[in-house]
């Protein structure tokens, strides 16, 4: 038995099976390549489902990360730390909000977004029935029950009943349905720019405009998801920015910390107040080391040639994917493609994939690419001809 089959089984027996594993026990890396328990090398175009922003064990984040460890690892939230306070300051500076809440996931920071637009709705309007949140058919937005209910797919909708009430789904783009959505019990919209999970589907200029517009009619919170879609993985800070507007509510995870657990609501305006003592926490938010590692993250997305070459790498990889064999289309933006194939299953060719050396992923029928912000033209170059045996076959 070799080394890698060992530390799957071994895992496998003291792990519950929540997740539909690969065959694959990954030990090291360095920016987009990875190495397995027994040394084969692999290219990496899914970045830990977005998560490794600057790709594996970028070394300028592992010395911070453990500098930091080194001198504190965990402050309680009764106190202040200033690795936090700087992180903090700079990424409210950089997106152009006002405060933030720290917490350690996507779903835990869209479970904060959805608090604050409730707690604000009742705070203004003392109506606890002014609580609806419209979301999107093929969203999503967590795992907890709530962010579940959020999630505007219904084979999420099973066995943890009673789901969280109070949302209301509306088809993506369309924009008749949306202000048919709309009465006096809602006090919020909540989207993602581009559906990942939902099959890499960017919204439409139109529809977004509209979105603003009924939530500015109705004083209705805007939230954008941008656990996945923010930090530079569309080629801009923010894939608000691709749209020109200005959400009240952002939340933000996966590729902010470059690898390590975080979650922030990001709020502007009058949402920057809602929440107060003892009306919501986090053990671990705001942790020192999740901090320092995400200043680094900051610091490189921070300059502009970075993310130029970000925007530069993603037309290069996007028109080598509409290249390939098998190929109909290719959807979303930056460094966040789906691929919608012809006669294969996504599926199969991720096996296949695996199988040569390379990491990618799906998202309902399409091949699903997030490589790390680092991916080099070598490796997109040699990702692609491992794609193009296997679509050529």
């Amino acid at each position: 038995m070799n080394q890698s089959q060992e530390i799957i089984e071994q895992y496998n027996a003291a792990v519950v099976s929540s997740y539909g594993r690969l065959n694959l026990a990954l030990e090291s890396g360095s920016g987009a390549g990875g190495q397995d328990a027994d040394g084969k090398r692999y290219i990496d175009f899914g970045s830990g489902i977005g998560t490794n922003s600057l790709g594996y064990a970028d070394a300028e984040w592992a010395d911070a990360v453990s500098e930091q460890a080194h001198k504190m690892q965990h402050v309680s939230n009764y106190y202040y730390n200033s690795t936090a306070a700087q992180f903090a300051a700079k990424l409210t500076a950089m997106t152009g909000t006002d405060k933030l809440f720290f917490g350690n996931s996507g779903a835990e920071a869209n479970e904060c977004a959805i608090k604050i637009a409730r707690k604000r709705s009742f705070d203004k309007y003392g109506d606890p029935n002014r609580t609806t949140i419209i979301t999107l058919v093929n969203s999503f937005h967590g795992r907890t029950v709530t962010t579940l209910s959020a999630t505007g797919q219904e084979h999420f909708h099973n066995y943890f009943f009673p789901f969280t009430p109070g949302f209301r789904y509306v088809e993506a783009n369309n924009i008749p349905a949306l202000r048919e959505a709309i009465d006096d019990t809602v006090c919020g919209i909540m989207f993602e720019f581009v559906q990942g999970e939902g099959g890499v589907i960017p919204l439409e200029q139109g529809f977004v405009d509209e979105i603003f517009a009924l939530a500015k009619q109705h004083d209705l919170a805007t939230i954008s998801d941008e656990v996945q879609t923010g930090m530079g993985r569309t080629a801009k800070l923010l894939a608000a920015e691709h749209y020109g507007v200005k959400p009240d509510i952002v939340t933000l995870a996966k590729g902010l910390g470059g690898g390590l657990p975080i979650g922030v609501c990001l709020t502007r305006g009058e949402y920057a107040n809602v929440l107060t003592p003892g009306t919501h926490g986090s053990t671990f938010g705001g942790n020192p080391v999740v901090c320092a590692g995400g200043l680094v993250v900051l610091s490189r997305l921070s300059d502009e040639a970075f993310l130029r070459e970000v925007a530069e790498k993603a037309d290069y990889f996007r028109k080598s994917l509409e290249a390939l064999p098998r190929v109909k289309n290719v959807s979303g933006l930056g460094l966040m493609l789906g691929a919608e194939l012809d006669g294969v299953t996504a599926a199969d060719v991720l096996k296949a994939a695996l199988e040569n050396g390379l990491l990618v992923l799906t998202a309902k029928t399409k091949l699903r690419c997030l490589p790390p912000l680092t991916v080099t033209y070598e490796q997109i170059d040699a990702g692609m001809e491992i794609l193009r045996r296997i679509l050529s076959e």
